[in-house]
Formats: C-alpha cells, structure tokens, sequence
C-alpha cells in the first residue's frame, strides 16, 4: 500500500502521515520506520526535526534518505511501515545538490515505490503542495516546481491512497477499494 499525503507549509500533512502510518502499522504489523529525507544543517532544521521526533513518540526507528531514495529501503524488513517526510526537501537535494535532471529524480522515485511493492512494504511518502502560491518570476524557481509538481503526479498515479491536508483537515482525493474497510 502507498498513500500520498499533501498539503501547504505548517498545514498538518505531518500528523496526518503519521497517523495513517500508525493505523496501517497496527493493521499489517511489521516494524514502523521514519525515512528522514532532511537534515540538522542549521539550529532551525534542527530543532524542527527534534519537535518532529517528540510529536511522533517512540516506537518509529529513523533511517536517513538525503539523496538515495532508490536504495534507502534496504534495511528495512518486509511488511514494514514506513512514513518518508519529506519529497520536497528531497526533491531540492536531487535537483541542487546531486544534479539530477527530472528523468533520473523520477527513476530514484520509481525504484522506491516498485521495492515498497516488492516487499510488502506500507508507504506513506509526505510533500509541500507549492503551486497554491503566486506563479514564480525566475527560470530557476519555475524548473523546481515543474520537477516537484512531476514527483507529485507520478506518485499520485502510482498511490492507492492520496489525503490532500488543508488546516489539519485531510481531503482523500483518491482512496483504493482495499484500503475503506
């Protein structure tokens, strides 16, 4: 099972994914890891993925994905739950700090998704929605948006499940026959 889930900056999307990542985890049972795509390069980042830590409790083992999404569920057993946060940050590493083209950041993504399918692996993969706000003026702002807004599509596509979070409130948009009992 894969779910999406989406939403603004600050809008709950978090929560949301991780509580739909308890409840699959206590249905499916498995172990339950955080596939952490960010990391502590300032005290701000920093201390947001501490509150991060701390509002998700225990019981989530964290493995880090900065850039090799394709071969971040290695170590993770089968039938596993795990809550990827986030595609954005992800997104800007591949594109900035990698030098991926649009091609190779959806391949990282497809690896990702077939070895979730593969092994039984339950998926909730998080992402910033950032084409609510004013079209961007520069080239370089608009490449980043069209490669995110890319991820987005193909992930919606491949998802059997896709909560858009609006204020807290999640919007199911797309919601597999298997997944509503």
């Amino acid at each position: 099972m894969i779910a999406f889930v989406s939403g603004g900056a600050r809008s709950g999307k978090s929560s949301v994914a991780e509580s739909l990542s308890l409840d699959w985890q206590q249905r499916l049972g498995g172990s339950r890891i955080y596939l952490a795509t960010a990391t502590a390069s300032d005290s701000e980042m920093a201390a947001r993925i501490e509150r991060h830590r701390r509002d998700r409790g225990s019981g989530w083992v964290t493995l880090e994905a900065p850039l090799a999404l394709g071969k971040a569920l290695t170590p993770v057993p089968a039938e596993a739950t795990v809550l990827l946060d986030c595609l954005t940050l992800w997104a800007s590493r591949a594109l900035y700090e990698a030098g991926f083209d649009e091609e190779a950041g959806c391949a990282e993504l497809t690896e990702l998704l077939l070895e979730a399918r593969k092994r039984e692996i339950a998926m909730v993969v998080v992402s910033n929605d950032l084409n609510e706000d004013l079209p961007p003026r520069d080239a370089e702002t608009w490449r980043y948006l069209a490669f995110l807004q890319r991820l987005h599509r193909q992930l919606a596509t491949e998802a059997d499940r896709v909560v858009e979070v609006v204020a807290g409130m999640a919007i199911e948009w797309k919601c597999g026959e298997a997944l509503r009992q």
